[in-house]
C-alpha cells in the first residue's frame, strides 16, 4: 500500500510519489531548506523527519476538531501516506501576531498583536512569486470556487482556534501560519504539512523563535529550534 510508485512531483521541501492505490500519495519529507524564493538554500538536519512527525500529530488532532484532512498514517520517520489531492493554487496564511512580510507592508512592528486574527490569499505560483490576492482576484483567475474562498477562512480560522489553544501549554505562541487545500473525490481536504517550515512559532516567555526564521535570518541554533518545538508539542498531544 504505501511503496513508491512514479515521483509526481518535487519541491523545495517535499517529494511526492504515486502508490500501487489510485487514491493515496505518499509525501517524503526533505532536509533540504530554501528561503527568498529559493535565492537562499541550505539544509536542517533532521528538519524532515521532524517536520513530519510533528505534521502528522497536528492534523490527526485536528481530525478530532472536526476539521478534514489528507492525513492517513505515517509509513516511515519522514514518509506519510496522504489521500491524493489537486491542490487548489491558493495559500491561505492566518496571522496573528505581526510579523515578516505583514510588518514591511504595514509598517507595523514585529511582535505587534493584531486586534483579530487576519486571513490574507497568495497565488501559489513560484513564477510570479506568490503575489498576494484577494477574493476578486481568486474568481477573475478560477482559481477556486466562492463556496471554496468561503470554506478556506472558515477553517483557517478554526485552525487557528485550535492550534492557539493546543500550543499555549507548549508555551508557544503562534504568530502565523500558512496552509494548502486541495480536492479529494470532490471533498475539500487540508493538506500540506503544519510545521516550522509553514509556522512562525516563538516562545511564549521569551519571545526566541523557534521556526524557519531561523534559518532565513541567519540567527544560528535551527536543528535545535525545530526539535524543541517538536518536543514541547508531542507533550502536550497525546
Amino acid at each position: 500500500m504505501g511503496m513508491r510508485g512514479e515521483l509526481l512531483y518535487e519541491g523545495k521541501a517535499k517529494r511526492v510519489y504515486r502508490t500501487e492505490h489510485p487514491d493515496l500519495y505518499l509525501v517524503e519529507f526533505k532536509d533540504d531548506a530554501t528561503a527568498f524564493d529559493g535565492l537562499k538554500k541550505g539544509v536542517i538536519a533532521g528538519k524532515g523527519e521532524i517536520n513530519a512527525q510533528l505534521s502528522a500529530l497536528l492534523f490527526r488532532k485536528l481530525e478530532k476538531e472536526g476539521i478534514a484532512t489528507h492525513f492517513v498514517e505515517l509509513v516511515g520517520p519522514r514518509e506519510m501516506l496522504v489521500k491524493a489531492l489537486k491542490i487548489l493554487p491558493v495559500e491561505v496564511v492566518v496571522r496573528n501576531i505581526a510579523a515578516g512580510s505583514l510588518s514591511r507592508r504595514l509598517g507595523l512592528a514585529e511582535g505587534t498583536p493584531l486586534r483579530t486574527p487576519v486571513v490574507e490569499f497568495y497565488y501559489k505560483s513560484d513564477e510570479l512569486h506568490d503575489p498576494m490576492i484577494n477574493e476578486d482576484h481568486i474568481a477573475a483567475l478560477d482559481l477556486a470556487g466562492p463556496d471554496e474562498v468561503k470554506e478556506f477562512k472558515a477553517r483557517a480560522l478554526k485552525i487557528n482556534e485550535v492550534l492557539t489553544r493546543l500550543l499555549e501549554p507548549a508555551g508557544l505562541v503562534l504568530v502565523d501560519f500558512k496552509l494548502e487545500f486541495g480536492l479529494h473525490r470532490g471533498r475539500l481536504l487540508l493538506g500540506d504539512e503544519i510545521s516550522p517550515d509553514t509556522c512562525r512559532f516563538w516562545d511564549r516567555d521569551t519571545g526566541e523563535k523557534l521556526d524557519k526564521d531561523r534559518f532565513r535570518r541567519d540567527l544560528g541554533g535551527v536543528e535545535e529550534a525545530y526539535a524543541s518545538v517538536y518536543e514541547r508539542i508531542s507533550k502536550v498531544v497525546g
